[in-house]
């Protein structure tokens, strides 16, 4: 029996011990940090979020990528996130207006478009306006959706009306229409072009600097990892988070 007792008894202290441990540590974050983020962020986000989990043990990165005003959609029906960057003021305004913002918006980094065409350029565009030939098939992005919004800003400046084939709901949509040779060409970011590499050539006109897209940044309303979420906006703006934007392209804000 006083063996029995003192194995209980040891029993009893070791439950005790692992509880209190348990509670003294830094336990593994039981929710993700969950980001929103623009689908054209989606490269430089990863990295800076394999960073964040580098340094916060037991945090986990959870990224949603899309269109912005997709997510932007997604937030207002409810959709639980801690973070939102967004490709553009105006759908960065459509979560302020609606109070969603945990906080005062944050501008992080700058992109401009750019027409991307597949390897070789087999239909011979040299700029904007080969863009309203008969024939070519073009893709661009959605009006509502910031690349679509650059886009119709950039064909009002110099004067065109384009014809596309097809709309697409986010700019890596557009990017991989081209990659696959769906289209002749498509109105893209600088940064999409850059991450296609070899895939496609890209074409510079200058009309794209009346459409220069800023990213803002804000924590989410709600949010029960306000904490995790500034910190992680405080890599993406602080010089770590703006050398890697810069790597994959992004100009600063």
């Amino acid at each position: 029996m006083r063996a029995v007792s003192r194995l209980g008894a040891a029993a009893a202290a070791l439950t005790l011990t692992l509880g209190a441990a348990g509670c003294s540590g830094s336990p593994a974050t039981s929710d993700p940090l969950v980001i929103y983020a623009a689908a054209s962020l989606q490269e430089p986000f990863d990295e800076l979020g394999e960073q964040f989990e580098a340094a916060h043990d037991g945090v986990a990165v959870q990224f949603s990528f899309a269109g912005s005003s997709t997510l932007v959609a997604q937030l207002r029906e409810g959709a639980p996130a801690d973070v939102f960057a967004s490709a553009n003021t105006q759908n960065m305004d459509q979560l302020t207006g609606a109070d969603l913002q945990g906080a005062e918006p944050v501008d992080f980094a700058t992109n401009t478009l750019m027409i991307a065409v597949p390897a070789g350029n087999p239909a011979g565009v040299i700029d904007l306006a080969s863009l309203t030939e008969d024939g070519l098939d073009l893709v661009v992005c959605a009006p509502a959706v910031p690349c679509g919004d650059a886009t119709e800003t950039v064909e009002e400046a110099a004067g065109l009306e384009f014809s596309p084939a097809s709309e697409e709901q986010s700019v890596t949509d557009v990017l991989g229409k081209v990659t696959s040779g769906q289209a002749d060409a498509g109105l893209v970011y600088v940064t999409d072009v850059r991450k296609a590499g070899d895939e496609v050539e890209g074409i510079a006109f200058p009309e794209s600097d009346s459409a220069v897209n800023t990213y803002p940044i804000t924590t989410v309303a709600g949010s029960e990892n306000t904490a995790l979420g500034d910190e992680f906006i405080d890599l993406v703006t602080g010089a770590d988070g703006q050398e890697v934007l810069a790597e994959y392209g992004f100009a600063a804000a």
